[in-house]
């Protein structure tokens, strides 16, 4: 079972799971919103527990809980090969996004954008846990995971199988806004300041730049994620 802690990614926990979830703890007299994530872990047959709050303090070791933990599943994650099958996907890949912040908010964007699946190399990438699901506002719990070894390997694969494959570059020949794009699709995205390594690039179609008008030259890499992301699936 993993930890989860705050309001809204266990929220999310319990509407993605339900009955399946491990336990739902509650801060005795946590207030109002506390009552009323109760009730709706209950609703959804979720187990729920009152205890007190200093033993959510000891289970959480520091981390902002907002008087509610849950202990929910496992993440699930598919292959490379499953994104196949899928009706015209748009796939996000993060190349070395190591930062929880980020990859958290990259997630819930592609979550709420509708991203058929995120995709990651195992190494050098954020580890996932509470601080990651929580920066995600607990999307990551209806996110289809794709963890792979090589993502250039991964990536291949997807091109082979028809995908187009289009990174994001500050330096990149076209400008995304203008580019015809077409699912299956996967967006490459890199780490802020390091961008895409050189056999992620390799692997690409076509490297694509954000068209930016004001001073400031680049975007922070969940920002750029979200807006690029929103590009592709307006486009296609």
């Amino acid at each position: 079972m993993r930890l989860i802690v705050g309001m809204q990614p266990v929220r999310e926990a319990i509407a993605a799971h339900g009955e399946k979830l491990g336990r739902v703890l509650v801060a005795k007299d946590g207030g109002p919103k506390v009552d009323a994530l109760s009730r709706f872990a209950r609703d959804r047959g979720a187990k729920v527990e009152t205890v007190e709050r200093r033993e959510l303090d000891s289970i959480a070791r520091g981390a902002y809980h907002q008087n509610v933990i849950a202990y929910a599943p496992e993440l699930a994650f598919v292959e490379a090969a499953d994104l196949v099958v899928l009706d015209k996907p748009i796939v996000l890949a993060l190349d070395e996004i190591e930062d929880p912040q980020n990859f958290g908010a990259i997630v819930r964007s592609a979550v709420a954008l509708g991203a058929a699946a995120v995709m990651w190399p195992e190494h050098h990438s954020a580890p996932l846990t509470p601080a990651t699901f929580r920066a995600s506002a607990g999307a990551i719990e209806h996110a289809r995971l794709c963890r792979v070894s090589s993502l250039p390997s991964a990536l291949a694969e997807l091109k082979a199988a028809g995908f187009a494959i289009v990174g994001l570059d500050a330096n990149g020949d076209a400008d995304l806004s203008t580019m015809a794009l077409r699912a299956p699709l996967v967006l490459v995205v890199g780490a802020e300041g390091k961008g895409l390594r050189k056999p992620v690039k390799g692997a690409c179609d076509a490297l694509a730049r954000l068209p930016m008008r004001g001073p400031v030259a680049s975007l922070n890499a969940s920002v750029a994620a979200a807006v690029a992301l929103y590009e592709v699936t307006r486009a296609t």
